[in-house]
């Protein structure tokens, strides 16, 4: 039998259709160890949604040996993963090979795992700021980019930043953003770590740090396509298996797009 799992909040509560001789099941509540242990062998499981899905599941998951075979059926609006792995939205996608080895972050008394990255800086605010229009207006569709372009002039301020990359530490002024990277993609669809590779056991800090708020600006929207890092002097990148970042003053943060406030520092470890 295959089983399509599928949150009944999203989507205004719309029931996804599937084939005939298979099941739909609501997964909000859904204590997942305990719904894997009951399948048979054969039983096949197929996640309807997006990164946030897939980050939810990862973690309720961790103790566990999957057994059966798991897909995502992507319907989310970033859909980071599925471009990382060269994948399309609409189909099913077999993920069994990308749910071990997964990196950690500690942030804030939290230990998670991640899919995509853990992002800290105007990411993290543009995260905040959704959140609170989502809280007022569910139905509206958010502008990532818009809220970005609006930070960078307006209301976000660059931090001073210490990285440390398996012991080695680096300072940088006036950074905006420093995400650690699983994959290349995030914020759906910006081509953050363009060489990054999910399957190499390193992760990828990107550090993109300038003390001019206009060329910050001018060079914000070559992230979309991965060019970027080629303007050395204001990007920086460092790839390791452990990656603390330490900013100067507590700012919003993100784990595959989930907000975590008031954060001044985050260490990120990728299993060797």
């Amino acid at each position: 039998m295959k089983y399509y799992l599928y949150n009944s909040l999203a989507n205004n509560g719309i029931r996804p259709k599937v084939a005939a001789g298979t099941e739909l099941v609501n997964a909000v509540g859904l204590d997942y160890p305990a719904y894997l242990s009951g399948l048979k062998p054969e039983d096949e499981v197929v996640l309807i949604g997006g990164d946030g899905t897939l980050n939810y599941f990862i973690n309720a998951v961790k103790d566990v040996e999957i057994k059966n075979n798991v897909y995502l059926l992507g319907c989310g609006t970033g859909n980071d993963f599925l471009a990382d792995i060269g994948r399309q939205p609409g189909e099913e996608v077999l993920i069994n090979r990308y749910l071990t080895g997964l990196p950690t972050v500690r942030v804030n008394g939290l230990e998670k795992r991640f899919l995509n990255n853990m992002g800290f800086g105007i990411d993290g605010y543009c995260c905040e700021v959704a959140d609170q229009i989502k809280a007022k207006k569910p139905q509206e569709k958010i502008n990532y980019s818009g809220i970005a372009i609006k930070g960078l002039l307006f209301h976000f301020k660059p931090c001073h930043a210490v990285i440390t990359v398996d012991g080695v530490q680096h300072e940088f002024d006036d950074v905006w953003i420093a995400p650690t990277m699983k994959g290349r993609f995030y914020g759906g669809g910006m081509k953050m770590a363009p060489e990054q590779d999910r399957s190499s056991g390193k992760l990828t800090v990107v550090v993109y740090h300038s003390r001019s708020k206009f060329k910050a600006l001018l060079s914000f929207p070559s992230i979309f396509k991965g060019e970027h890092v080629a303007k050395k002097d204001i990007v920086s990148l460092f790839t390791g298996n452990e990656i603390t970042v330490r900013f100067s003053r507590p700012c919003a943060a993100q784990i595959d797009g989930e907000t975590v406030l008031n954060v001044t520092e985050y260490t990120a470890v990728q299993p060797k």
